[in-house]
């Protein structure tokens, strides 16, 4: 009765039993293990300011969670350079960076990810259901907020983008994402303009 479905949902196997039993095209809306719609928008984004993402640097500063993974596939599809800084501890999936073909390094050093980078990229560091984490995250996450000592590391035309919400003062200083680098509101309305599109394709391939 329906021509698509979109799930938000916990476990990435939940969406992935759903689509094997689908007769029609299931899209991931957000899971624990991946947030590719978030994606879509932020590639889209650095397009219209940049051009190509292709063969550029992008740094993700924070937790290795759900966005971090999807920024480990998009870096395969688009074929960018991905440098992923975290706390010990907050890597991203072993399993998901060892299957990709994309150029990813792990740092555990926020300067040596942001070096030179065309792209900063950050996320809160307690995602949704890890609240009572938040104060040992913010204690394990104190050295890797992006803030303007950060951003002057990347290259001087280097942007900033955050899924958002944002928690001003933790993983992003006010003066970064309130700043002329940061594009977190053409992210946030290029949601909106790639699912359109994400929609269209789908409907044309059936």
């Amino acid at each position: 009765m329906v021509d698509i479905v979109m799930i938000r949902t916990h476990g990435q196997e939940i969406i992935e039993r759903f689509a094997e039993y689908s007769n029609v095209p299931v899209i991931n809306a957000l899971t624990n293990e991946f947030h590719p719609c978030q994606l879509l928008a932020d590639v889209q984004t650095f397009v219209e300011h940049r051009g190509s993402i292709q063969g550029k640097t992008v740094a993700w500063i924070g937790d290795g969670n759900n966005m971090c993974h999807s920024y480990i596939n998009a870096a395969e599809q688009f074929n960018f350079n991905l440098n992923i800084a975290t706390p010990k501890g907050y890597e991203p999936n072993e399993v998901i960076v060892a299957s990709s073909d994309a150029n990813v390094t792990l740092f555990s050093n926020v300067n040596d990810a942001a070096y030179k980078s065309d792209l900063i990229v950050t996320d809160v560091w307690a995602s949704m259901g890890q609240e009572e984490e938040q104060k040992k995250r913010e204690a394990a996450f104190a050295a890797f907020q992006v803030n303007n000592a950060v951003m002057s590391l990347a290259k001087k035309d280097a942007l900033f983008m955050h899924c958002l919400p944002a928690h001003r003062g933790e993983e992003v200083s006010e003066e970064v994402i309130d700043g002329p680098q940061s594009v977190v509101w053409d992210e946030a309305e290029n949601r909106l303009h790639a699912q359109k599109a994400l929609l269209e394709f789908l409907s044309a391939k059936r």
